[in-house]
C-alpha cells in the first residue's frame, strides 16, 4: 500500500474539489499518482461533485428526528440547491440515514473545517498528556519523531469519530462514511448537497441527579422536627 501523505491529500484535494477521504482512497488505489488518482476520481464521478462545490445550496429541509424511546432527539439542517430535489426520494432517504446518524453515534462537528482551533489545540494537548503518563507508568522514554507519529495517529482516529462527515454510515455495510454519501449523491442528482448543522438532545444530559440516602434523610427529617 502507497503512503499517501497528508500534504498529497490536499494537493488531491485542490486539483480536484473532491472530499478528503475520496482523495485519499484514489491515492491509495493510484500507488501515490497525481495523475492516475485524477482519473480515478473522475471515473467514479466525484469530480461532477467536485464542480458542485461552490454552489450556493439555500434550499432543503430541517429534519426532525426522534429515537425509539424518545430518549434522543435530532434536528439536522441539510441543503440542496432547489425545491424539486428536496423533495426527491433520494434526497429524503439520505436526510433520515443523517438523522439516525447523529442520534447513535454523536457526532460533534460536520466537518474537520468546522472545528476551532482551541478545539484541536485541547485534543492534541489530552493526547500529549496522556502519552507522557504512559512513560511515567512505564519509564520508557519515546523518540520525538514515534511521539509525533502517534499523536497524528491518534487526532486522525478522533476527527473520524467527533467529524459527522468523516463517520461510517450506521446505515450502509459498505462502510461509506456520510461525506462520501453526500458526495455520491450530489454526483448523481446533479445538486450540491450538504449537512449544513444540526443540535442533538439526550433526556437528562448536563442534569445531575443528586441520590439521597433515604435512612439518613428519614433521621434529619425526624430530628428537625423533634
Amino acid at each position: 500500500m502507497a503512503n499517501v501523505s497528508a500534504k498529497d491529500v490536499k494537493v488531491l484535494r485542490d486539483r480536484t474539489g473532491a472530499g478528503m477521504m475520496d482523495c485519499k482512497n484514489a491515492l491509495v488505489e493510484a500507488e501515490g499518482d497525481q495523475e492516475k488518482a485524477v482519473e480515478i476520481i473522475k471515473k467514479k464521478g466525484l469530480a461532477k461533485a467536485a464542480k458542485k462545490a461552490g454552489a450556493i445550496a439555500a434550499e432543503g429541509v430541517v429534519h426532525a428526528y426522534i429515537h425509539a424511546g424518545s430518549r434522543i432527539g435530532v434536528l439536522v439542517e441539510i441543503n440542496c440547491q432547489t425545491d424539486f430535489v428536496s423533495r426527491n426520494e433520494e434526497f429524503k432517504a439520505f436526510v433520515d440515514e443523517v438523522g439516525l446518524q447523529i442520534a447513535s453515534s454523536s457526532p460533534l462537528y460536520v466537518r474537520e473545517a468546522d472545528i476551532p482551533d482551541a478545539d484541536l489545540v485541547k485534543q492534541k494537548a489530552f493526547f500529549v498528556a496522556q502519552l507522557e503518563e504512559e512513560e511515567k507508568q512505564t519509564g520508557k522514554k519515546r523518540p520525538e519523531a514515534a511521539v509525533a507519529k502517534i499523536i497524528e495517529g491518534k487526532l486522525a482516529k478522533w476527527l473520524n469519530e467527533v467529524c459527522l462527515d468523516n463517520q461510517e454510515l450506521v446505515t450502509r455495510e459498505d462502510k461509506k462514511t456520510c461525506g462520501a454519501a453526500s458526495e455520491e449523491l450530489t454526483a448523481r442528482l446533479g445538486e450540491k448537497i450538504a449537512v449544513r448543522r444540526f443540535v442533538r438532545f439526550e433526556l437528562g444530559e448536563g442534569i445531575e441527579v443528586v441520590k439521597k440516602d433515604l435512612a439518613a434523610d428519614v433521621a434529619e427529617t425526624l430530628a428537625a422536627g423533634a
